[in-house]
């Protein structure tokens, strides 16, 4: 059935119907028309549109219709259906009649459209978000394995100077976790529902849709009817999240190509995720990670696409935005496909370590420890860099590595170069050097994959049952603190002082029930502390109190916070998120803030913990 045939006297051409309708790709959008019509319905009874049992009627309706949707993804195949929405309505009337063919009252398929593709959207990203995590994970456990496995390393692919290969795992464990804050940061702008917009003028039914928004589980509702029905922008925000992520699964690959190459050997591969050759019996390809690279090209090709369909439309919608999602599915099944294929491969990966801290050694890849030497010795760095040039070219003319030459030989350079140089041209003496943050240094990488491996754990929290409190939650906030405040574990707080400090708290929620909030107070001094920690029984045992803490510490190294503490009749729960006693005296500002007001000041059981970030 054809939503808008009545202006027309004969039938589209079949032609035309095949190039015009999108049912055989936007048949994905089904579960989230759905659940966009069953929000649409609850409005329309809202707004005396149709009466409670019609609505009842379509409530029932569309649930059933949801289940057989999730039982056969691909049941709106089955049809010649134009569309998802029209799809959704023919199902609709084919199971209760004329009620159904109310649904649409008030709204337009271009405003029901955007709200499908959003709903997508926030829901695909989350995923994707949840693999990045996963690969994550793995490079940290590679990283944690080879926080001493040298390698070398390269700029402008020449040996340049020695690294561990754990050093090396963390550049890419950095590139994704940017990756992840790209996709929450498009997540967070595309938090608007346009439904409500209409066509492109807005909507005659009394509506109220902040309140439609929020069921649907937006944060606002868009504000204006024109962009409301015609904005793209979370398409675009996508796309380029799962570019760049692209582009950094791209590099990771190369990387890996090239270090279990013939020519390298660094790494090995495991048969696990290697293929051969059909004619020449002794190759072992990286075909896993050659289509890591391969696929990237698909990606940036859809952003691309996506950018040029949109640089010329006129306000508001026009057919040329159904081009929106072909591409948009394509590219993101494949970045999450990548993504797990990583996660998958990372595991299979092997240091050759021996061989490799041979190859590190090649090169002259410690002449920079020889300039920083001469630097040491009273040398100026430009006339030490010049020095060691010297130095490199008559080791090379000789054919014999730096720590080679014999200190005859060094002196005649450099009079100033002592016995003691040859110590500082050991290759795992330079490596040692570089304890600065972000070096190469075992002990910095060490520091590294700790500071990773707690950001990761506040990312996972994030990604599961804690989000930044809203002022809707304060009731529920204050609920959870005056129970504790009566068990005598927190200070009771007002409402007022709730929705005053509202950004501080978090919450913890099960199935979008708030159970559970904790808060970081930050002092003036820029120390800060976790407080009103509690769950309601309920909630607790399932791990939700250390996804606060964790989610709290996240947003505190966000702040630029270097320490956090915690005042607590359970210690061990913090100990074991890495929190170390330490002494009261030691927290002047939480002394005079909070601890002259408790009732237990002078009998106080608490122990003091803290947290360096």
């Amino acid at each position: 059935m054809s939503l808008w045939g009545g202006r027309f006297s004969q039938p589209s051409a079949a032609e035309f119907k095949q190039f015009n309708d999108s049912l055989r790709f936007d048949y994905v959008l089904a579960p989230f028309d759905i659940q966009a019509s069953k929000a649409w319905a609850g409005a329309l009874q809202t707004a005396g549109l149709i009466s409670t049992e019609e609505n009842q009627q379509l409530q029932q309706a569309l649930s059933a219709l949801a289940k057989a949707v999730a039982a056969e993804p691909e049941l709106p195949l089955q049809t010649d259906a134009e569309d998802i929405h029209s799809w959704v309505e023919s199902q609709l009337i084919a199971s209760i009649g004329t009620t159904a063919k109310k649904l649409h009252t008030g709204r337009s398929r271009n405003d029901l459209v955007a709200t499908d593709l959003r709903l997508f959207c926030k829901q695909f990203a989350e995923h994707l978000i949840k693999a990045n995590l996963a690969a994550i994970e793995n490079l940290l456990i590679f990283a944690e394995q080879h926080t001493d496995a040298m390698l070398p390393g390269y700029t402008h692919l020449q040996r340049a100077q020695p690294i561990v290969a754990g050093h090396w795992a963390m550049a890419y464990v950095s590139m994704l976790q940017r990756d992840v804050s790209r996709l929450r940061e498009a997540v967070r702008r595309m938090d608007v529902s346009p439904l409500g917009s209409g066509a492109l003028a807005g909507t005659t039914a009394a509506i109220n849709r902040e309140t439609l928004a929020h069921e649907l589980g937006f944060r606002y509702a868009s504000e204006n009817s024109l962009d409301g029905v015609s904005d793209r922008d979370f398409v675009l925000d996508l796309l380029n999240a799962a570019s760049t992520g692209m582009i950094h699964l791209s590099r990771l690959a190369e990387d890996v190509i090239f270090y279990c190459s013939g020519e390298s050997g660094c790494f090995s591969m495991s048969d696990r995720i290697s293929s051969g050759s059909s004619l020449m019996p002794q190759k072992k390809n990286p075909d896993l990670f050659e289509l890591l690279r391969g696929k990237t090209g698909r990606v940036l090709g859809h952003q691309h696409a996506m950018q040029v369909t949109l640089k010329g439309l006129p306000l508001a919608y026009n057919k040329d935005m159904q081009e929106d999602k072909e591409g948009l599915f394509d590219a993101l099944h494949s970045y999450l496909q990548c993504l797990q294929m990583l996660a998958f491969a990372v595991p299979e990966l092997t240091v050759n370590r021996e061989h490799a801290a041979l190859q590190a050694a090649l090169g002259y890849s410690n002449a920079t420890e020889l300039a920083d030497y001469l630097v040491s010795k009273g040398v100026a760095f430009r006339d030490a860099h010049h020095m060691t040039g010297t130095l490199v070219v008559n080791a090379q003319q000789l054919g014999i590595a730096l720590e080679q030459l014999t200190l005859e030989q060094f002196q005649q350079v450099c009079p100033a170069i002592d016995a003691d140089v040859y110590a500082s041209l050991d290759l795992q003496y330079g490596l040692n050097q570089r304890q600065a943050m972000g070096g190469t240094a075992p002990k910095a990488v060490k520091v590294a994959v700790k500071h990773a491996q707690d950001w990761l754990h506040a990312a996972e929290a994030a990604s599961k049952h804690v989000r930044q409190a809203r002022l809707s939650d304060a009731d529920k906030i204050c609920e959870l603190i005056a129970y504790w405040a009566d068990q005598g574990e927190n200070l009771p707080r007002d409402k007022a002082d709730v929705l005053q400090a509202i950004q501080s708290f978090a919450v913890a929620e099960i199935n979008d029930e708030v159970v559970g909030c904790a808060a970081l107070y930050v002092y003036s001094t820029g120390l800060a502390e976790i407080r009103s920690l509690g769950l309601f029984k309920n909630a607790q045992g399932k791990g939700l109190g250390a996804e606060l803490v964790a989610f709290l510490l996240w947003k505190a190294r966000e702040l630029g916070i270097a320490r956090t503490i915690v005042l607590t009749r359970v210690p061990e729960f913090f100990g074991k998120l890495n929190f170390r006693i330490t002494l009261k005296e030691k927290l002047p500002e939480k002394v005079m803030k909070d601890c002259e007001l408790c009732p237990r000041k002078d009998n106080c059981d608490e122990t003091a913990l803290e947290y360096l970030l």
